[in-house]
This record gives structure tokens, C-alpha cells and sequence, in this order.
């Protein structure tokens, strides 16, 4: 077998960003993207990105060639003049996203920019310290310290996993690498921290996320490859083992996808990114691209990452599973949150059993093989086309069925959990659910009628049977709760309609009930069992079994608060 030459990858990977230096600025030119928070830009074709910069001055230098030498020094001189040096300041220690933005005009500033820049600086010493001139290297390891010290004062706990292990690398490796013993006991005590908390659970809190597990398990690697303690090294591997069984294990070999549900997720489909990752972890056992083709990272070099032999076979073959999971306790009123995942040869499908309908949350998912290609299958509650994240998921998974509740909440966000909630009130022209099919469309066919909607994948069938629909509004007409069918020619959408008309407000405060129960099935001729359900004050009881003798999960009729 062929196997990969990683520096010659990473020689085009820096060929391909040489023609976007700015030589004047001396950053990397990147077009303009935004997730829409943290920086107020909100047009622009090109910007300066600082941690793009400092990524290209690292492989740069990784490169080893003396003509890139300088260009290096030039972009890290100049980022480490780009930090907030201020102590009497809250942004002391980090940067903005953008050079054509400062800190002052971001809402608000990221601070996790000490952890993303700084780990970026900590390798650009520990590997090549000895090439820097003193006066540069004095700098870089202020703005190293700087950068400590922010995230000392932050200090954020094990439930945001990837700042966790960011920072623990930069106070760790730091305090190894110049004789801080202050940073290189805190940088222990923040990863025994994380260990204790994940190893608890068996998962990270990110729930089997593909963005989160990946960057968990390339940082993990950085602190096993670069510190000289055992203890961090056993930390570090003893998690790394947990990660990489856990993508191992969720990994669907026919629809070489990477199986629900997520806690975490910015696309549905295996990205790109993890797609080359996975097949250089697994040293080509699973390909997806020729090896002159992989889209290479440059953060990728050296990093030290690997999937333990044990586990590659399970990239290989798909056999017939079920896992479940406790992933999370509420620590306010300890509801407990279980994922479930189900698959065989042919598809996977999974679930949890509560989640808000955030479009970074996939709490209901399922990928089938259609003829060598994937297609999805991924439940929204669309707000005029976006998700709605103050719509809530509730889900009881027995292997390929799905008992689905979604009920709403009056305290929640529109577009973000947090950062814009409705307070109950939205204007729409539209609110649907959608169950999405996309992917490969071929061979995707769908019928519907007044009570449930089936959908074939090839010869995969699915089914989306309705128990309960209610969206009732005092002195406003309710057309029938039903699915329809709608092919947009991008993905093929089964959506129940709860509103389409003129804009208007809707007061989810003033419902009188809102709620809905249906099965998802998948590859079953059977209709599913109908579930008793009760009614108690507010709430709906979901029971289920022969006699109905198990709870499914209890629901709000009307939007309440989140509980």
C-alpha cells in the first residue's frame, strides 16, 4: 500500500497560501465568513485572520526550507503585536478574529483566541526555538505567558472540552518548555480535571460530535507528543482511547458516515476535514481521497495523531449494533440525557432522548448506503427556513423505531440557544417540522397522506407516523396537521406545516397547546405500536410497551420554560 508522504503534503498545502501573504501586513488574506456572532463585520470580501496567520507561520516554519524562514518571523512578529497586553483590561492576553477589526468592536471578543493562538505559539518554540532570533523569541514567549495567564483567569471547566484541552496544552507545554512550574501544574490540574469529569460519563460532553471528537483527539495528541510527564501522557492516551473508541463504534462503514446522533455538528454529511482525517488516522485502511489528492492540513503535521490498531477493523465493517449512552446530567434538576445509535449493513439511526433543535444538534439522524453513496435522514424545526432552537426534541428509541415528542419552550433562542432568545414572542411567515432527506437523492421516492408519510431510499423504507399534533391558538383558524411532501431538487423534505402565510407574530407564551408525537421507522413493513398517552395537567405522558407499563418520557402541551 502507498503510503503517505506528510511533508511533501504539507509543502502544497503551504504552496497553495503562498499567493495569499500580504507582504505589507504581513498576514495570510482569507475570504470573509462569519457564523454571525462574536465579530460585527457583516460584509467584506477579503480579511486578515489572526489564527489562520499564525497556522501558516507554523507550517511554514515546519517546512524546514530557509526561504520561508522569514516570512514566518515577520507574520509572528507581528500577531504578537496584535495582542491585548493591558492587564487592566478583561480582553488581556488575547486577540481579535480580524486584523481589520480590534477587540473594542467585537461583541463580544472570543477568549478562546488565547488558547488557539497560543498553542500556535508554543509550537512554533518547542520546535524551532533554536532558529528564532533572541529578541523574537523573548516576544513570543511573553505573548506565550500573556496568553497563560488569560487562560488561567478564565479558566474553564472540563464541560467545554476542547477549550479545556487548548488550554491545558498551552499552560503545560509552556511551563515544560521554560520553567514555569506555576503554568505546567495548572495545565496538569485542568487535564486530570477533564479526565475525571469524561471518564465519569464515558464520553466528552460535546456527545459524539465529529468537529469536537476530531479536534479533542488531534489536541490530545499535540500533549502526548510534545509534554515530558507520564502522568499527562497516561491523561492524555487513556482519553485518546476513550475518543477513538467512540468514533470507531458510531462509525457506519457501508455509508461511510459517521452515525448519529450529535451533540455537536455543523454539517450532516462527513465533512471534508474529517474524511482526510479518518484516512490518515487509519493510515489508508479507510480511503476517501488518492493520497495526492487528501486535502492536507497543515495543523496536521507532527501533531502525532493515530487510531490505535484495535479499533480500525470497526472502520471496515458494519455490524449489527445498538449503544446507548448516558452522556450528561442536569445539575439543576439531574434529568438525565441518553443517546442511542442503531445500525446494521445497510443504515444506522440514531437518537436522543432530549435536546433543544439547534442547527449544531442532530438529535435525530440516520444515514442509509444508497448504491455506495450516503443519504440522510435528519429531523428540523424550521423558523422561516432556519432551525428553531427553541423548539425541544424528546426521543425513546427501541433499535430502528423512534418515538419522537417535540415540544417548544418560552426561554429559549431563535437562531442560537443563547445568544438571541425570543422571550416567547417570534415574527414568522413560517414555522414547519421537516424531516430532511439529503445526500444522494437517487432513488428517493415519498408519499403521504393525513396520518403518516412513508419514504424509500432505494429499498430502505421509512415511516413517519403521527400519534399527536396540536398547535392551537385562541381565535386563530389551524389547517390540518398533516405531512407533505416537498422536493426542492437539493433534498427531498417531508414537513409537517404548523404555519405558512403572511408574517405575523406568534406568542407561544398565549398557546394553548403545542405538541407533537410521531414514530420514525426505519426499514420495518410494521406499523408501529400506537403509545398510550395521558394527559395531566400540562403535561403529556408518553407510555409504552404491551401494556403500556413504561414511561417513554412526560412533555409539555403548552410552551413552559426550560425544565
Amino acid at each position: 500500500m502507498q503510503q503517505p508522504d506528510q511533508k511533501q503534503m504539507l509543502l502544497n498545502a503551504v504552496k497553495s497560501k503562498d499567493a495569499d501573504y500580504n507582504s505589507e501586513l504581513c498576514l495570510l488574506r482569507s475570504p470573509f465568513s462569519s457564523p454571525g456572532y462574536h465579530t460585527t463585520i457583516k460584509h467584506a470580501d477579503f480579511i486578515h485572520a489572526t489564527r489562520e496567520s499564525m497556522r501558516y507561520a507554523l507550517a511554514l516554519l515546519d517546512t524546514a526550507l530557509d526561504e520561508n524562514k522569514q516570512r514566518a518571523f515577520d507574520i509572528i512578529e507581528k500577531i504578537v503585536s496584535l495582542q491585548d497586553t493591558d492587564r487592566s483590561r478583561s480582553t488581556f492576553g488575547i486577540w481579535s478574529w480580524f486584523y481589520e477589526e480590534s477587540l473594542d468592536r467585537m461583541s463580544p471578543p472570543d477568549w478562546n483566541w488565547a488558547d488557539f493562538i497560543g498553542k500556535q505559539l508554543v509550537l512554533a518554540l518547542s520546535r524551532h526555538g533554536d532558529r528564532f532570533p533572541q529578541q523574537l523569541r523573548d516576544s513570543v514567549i511573553q505573548s506565550i505567558y500573556n496568553a497563560c495567564d488569560a487562560i488561567i483567569k478564565r479558566d474553564v471547566g472540563p464541560h467545554y472540552t476542547n477549550i479545556a484541552i487548548m488550554g491545558a496544552f498551552v499552560t503545560l507545554i509552556a511551563g515544560e518548555r521554560f520553567g514555569r512550574s506555576d503554568y505546567a501544574e495548572y495545565g496538569l490540574n485542568r487535564l486530570e480535571k477533564l479526565h475525571r469529569f469524561t471518564m465519569e460519563r464515558g464520553a466528552f460532553q460535546e456527545y459524539n460530535s465529529p468537529p469536537y471528537t476530531y479536534i479533542a483527539i488531534l489536541e490530545l495528541s499535540k500533549i502526548r507528543k510534545e509534554t515530558t510527564g507520564e502522568e499527562s501522557k497516561r491523561l492524555s492516551e487513556e482519553l485518546l482511547n476513550l475518543a477513538w473508541s467512540s468514533v470507531a463504534e458510531h462509525f457506519h462503514s457501508a455509508s461511510k458516515q459517521w452515525s448519529g446522533p450529535h451533540a455537536r455538528c455543523y454539517q450532516t454529511l462527513l465533512s471534508i476535514e474529517n474524511q482526510a482525517f479518518l484516512q490518515l488516522a487509519t493510515n489508508g485502511k479507510l480511503m476517501f481521497f488518492s493520497w495526492e489528492k487528501l486535502p492536507y492540513e497543515e495543523e496536521w503535521y507532527e501533531s502525532g495523531f493515530f487510531c490505535p490498531e484495535p479499533y480500525v477493523d470497526s472502520f471496515l465493517t458494519s455490524e449489527e449494533r445498538e449503544i446507548r449512552q448516558l452522556y450528561a446530567v442536569n445539575s439543576t434538576n439531574h434529568t438525565e440525557s441518553w443517546a442511542t445509535t442503531y445500525m446494521t449493513a445497510q443504515y444506522s439511526v440514531g437518537s436522543h432522548s432530549r435536546e433543544v433543535m439547534w442547527n449544531q444538534k442532530r438529535p435525530l439522524l440516520a444515514y442509509v448506503d444508497n448504491g455506495g453513496q450516503a443519504t440522510y435522514a435528519q429531523l428540523r424545526c424550521l423558523h422561516d427556513g432556519y432551525d428553531y432552537c427553541s423548539a425541544v426534541f424528546n426521543g425513546k428509541q427501541d433499535r430502528q423505531h423512534v418515538l419522537c415528542g417535540v415540544e417548544f419552550i418560552t426561554d429559549g433562542g431563535d437562531t442560537h440557544p443563547s445568544l438571541d432568545k425570543t422571550g416567547g414572542v417570534i415574527e414568522a411567515s413560517d414555522l414547519r417540522l421537516r424531516m430532511e432527506i439529503g445526500g444522494c437523492l437517487d432513488r428517493v421516492v415519498g408519499d403521504s397522506n393525513d396520518s403518516d408519510a412513508v419514504i424509500w431510499i432505494g429499498k430502505i423504507r421509512m415511516l413517519l407516523q403521527t400519534w399527536y399534533a396540536a398547535f392551537t391558538e385562541e381565535s386563530v383558524f389551524q389547517a390540518p396537521l398533516k405531512w407533505e411532501i416537498h422536493d426542492d431538487g437539493r433534498t427531498f423534505n417531508v414537513d409537517l406545516i404548523i404555519y405558512s402565510g403572511e408574517r405575523r407574530s406568534i406568542d407561544f407564551r398565549l398557546l394553548q397547546e403545542a405538541a407533537f408525537l410521531f414514530s420514525f421507522v426505519i426499514d420495518s413493513d410494521e406499523t408501529p405500536p400506537a403509545p398510550m398517552i395521558e394527559h395531566d395537567d400540562n403535561r403529556l405522558i408518553v407510555r409504552i410497551g404491551d401494556k403500556h407499563e413504561e414511561t417513554a418520557f412526560v412533555m409539555n402541551r403548552r410552551p413552559t420554560e426550560i425544565n
